[in-house]
């Protein structure tokens, strides 16, 4: 499993609101709602990470 950094994120009040609500529709956590936006971006314009190969 890749090591998680955490960080801060200054975001707008009413953006936090719609991403936290898209999350519950979503059963998911308000971070785990932000990283799968980040994944489906990442991937939509084709600019995933490399995966290392594991030993």
């Amino acid at each position: 499993m890749a090591k998680k950094k955490a960080f801060a994120l200054r975001i707008n009040e009413e953006m936090l609101k719609a991403v936290e609500k898209w999350a519950a529709d979503e059963f998911r956590s308000t971070n785990g709602q932000l990283e799968w936006m980040l994944n489906k971006c990442l991937k939509d314009a084709n600019r995933q990470p490399k995966k290392k190969a594991e030993n």
